[in-house]
């Protein structure tokens, strides 16, 4: 009997500790064409954990692993909005198609929470309209840490009644003390950076009551900068000034620095500053280094400090994710070969064609830039190399059904080989090629040799691309309109996306000093 009760104990631990949220509902008046995103909202390099489409009557269902307990990002039609999610729960979502992620509702394991975080965010929405900012900002400084003072105690003593109402987890009352902390932190350095220019003052400083307030705000400043993005932005603002005359003094005379260079070598004369701050805040300005058309040389330097100066496990993980993402795999590795499938259910290997350049081209038919003016680009660039080269469409829909609809309905006519990836966006190859549902469609040249040949594109027009195919074929392709996209107005950039991400978090929160600016070299 004590056997048993020891299996069972261990069972319920298991299930206590899983990750995997499941999440399902119904936005009315949708589009089929519409997917919804959830995105870790705290973390950095932050890439989307699940992209799960909708049936023609709005109804959607899948699951994610969840990294950590907290704030997550859902996005929907170029709108978004904050939830807090805990691994293992199940929940459901519903909404209206015009209003939704801004509005929704929860039901499941996470409505006690997030009916809390919807009555506090209400609050602040309120509340914030109360407050005259330019008379608070301008006000002597014992006049202002009043006001400061009175904001915070008013924010907490709502954060109090409201949990009495809801009952909500530990972990997001935590999360939300924080999260004032944090609201007021920024309001102090907007005042300590804005008040010597407003008052005409220009030699204004902060007496020690403003600091030791400031402090006291940050007892818990390990846990804020890990969960708490808006407090990264704090931290770096404070830090802008000695940044800013350390790079001017190291970079002179070097014409291909990048920021994050910079600030890795600045961070280590930091001492104060913990380790699990300098990863994060090293993460984030790495994020903003990271683009779709880095050079080579850049993309080595980049991953360079990535391996030697953050020491944070996940937090590496997930920038090395975000640059394959963006980026493509390292020019010269041998293409990962994935599990394909063509249309009349035969396996597909992309090693068959060995010995000759291809381009891998990915894409659903969710995305609404392959119907608008790529497919025919793509036929004209698939006509002129098809002797010198072979063209492998991966589809990566929800279903093979789908896929064959699609492949049939827009790439008829069109040189290549369809296949499908099982799984979609889920999928093995997905996984390796780093495909997400923003940056489709996209696509990498490998050689001949079946080693990569290319970063990741999204512009088919790119002299880069064409540099890159005449040079794998022989062939001499006649001049591209370098002003034809292949997804137009597309920032495939997820660091674009983190930050939106925050700005919607900043947005939603209340009272607010104007947005501070990461650290730059000059």
């Amino acid at each position: 009997m004590k056997k048993y009760l020891l299996l069972f104990i261990i069972a319920i631990f298991v299930m206590s500790c899983s990750k995997k949220v499941e999440v399902k509902g119904k936005i009315t008046g949708s589009s089929p064409l519409e997917r919804i995103e959830f995105v870790e909202a705290s973390g950095v390099g932050t890439l989307p954990l699940a992209n799960i489409g909708l049936d023609k009557d709005g109804n959607f269902s899948g699951s994610f692993e969840a990294p950590k307990d907290g704030m997550y990002v859902i996005n929907y039609a170029g709108r978004q909005n904050l939830i807090y999610l805990e691994g293992g729960q199940k929940i459901n979502i519903s909404g209206n198609g015009a209003t939704f992620p801004n509005e929704y509702i929860v039901t499941g394991d996470a409505k006690k929470n997030n009916d809390f975080f919807q009555a506090n965010q209400k609050f602040l929405s309120e509340y914030g309209k109360k407050i005259n900012i330019q008379e608070l900002m301008g006000g002597d400084e014992k006049a202002f840490l009043k006001g400061a003072q009175k904001i915070e105690a008013d924010i907490n003593k709502n954060v109090d009644e409201i949990a009495k109402k809801y009952n909500p987890s530990k972990g997001l009352i935590e999360w939300k003390k924080n999260d004032v902390k944090v609201i007021i932190l920024n309001l102090l350095g907007n005042y300590e950076m804005s008040h010597g220019q407003m008052s005409g003052n220009p030699s204004f400083k902060v007496t020690k009551v403003f600091t030791d307030y400031e402090n006291k705000l940050q007892d818990n400043k390990d846990v804020m900068v890990k969960t708490i993005p808006l407090y990264r932005q704090y931290l770096l603002v404070k830090m802008s000034p000695g940044f800013q005359k350390y790079a001017e003094a190291n970079s002179k005379g070097k014409t291909d620095v990048i920021t994050s260079e910079l600030f890795a070598e600045y961070l280590k004369s930091q001492k104060e500053v913990t380790q699990t701050a300098k990863d994060y805040l090293l993460g984030f300005v790495l994020a903003q280094d990271i683009h779709p058309t880095s050079q080579p040389k850049t993309i080595d330097k980049i991953k360079k400090i990535i391996d030697t100066d953050i020491k944070d496990a996940t937090i590496k993980s997930d920038l090395n994710k975000m640059q394959v993402a963006i980026t493509g795999l390292k020019i010269g590795e041998v293409a990962p070969e994935a599990s394909l499938v063509k249309q009349d259910g035969k396996a597909y290997k992309l090693s068959e064609n060995k010995g000759k350049p291809y381009m891998l081209f990915f894409y659903a038919s969710w995305n609404p830039y392959i119907a608008e003016g790529t497919v025919p680009v793509l036929k004209e660039v698939a006509n002129f190399y098809k002797s010198k080269m072979n063209f492998v469409y991966v589809n990566v829909d929800d279903t093979k059904d789908q896929f064959v609809k699609t492949s049939n309905a827009l790439l008829k006519g069109v040189e290549g080989i369809n296949v499908y990836a099982d799984g979609g966006l889920n999928s093995d190859i997905a996984k390796k090629y780093g495909v997400y549902g923003f940056k489709l469609p996209c696509f990498v040249i490998i050689d001949k040799d079946g080693k990569i040949a290319s970063r990741s594109f999204v512009n088919l027009g790119e002299q880069d691309l064409v540099t890159i195919l005449d040079k794998q074929t022989g062939l001499s392709a006649p001049k591209v309109d370098p002003n034809m996209q292949l997804q137009p107005g597309m920032n495939a950039d997820p660091a674009a996306m983190q930050q939106q991400q925050q700005q919607q978090q900043q947005q939603q929160q209340a009272p607010q000093p104007a947005n501070p600016q990461p650290v730059q070299t000059k």
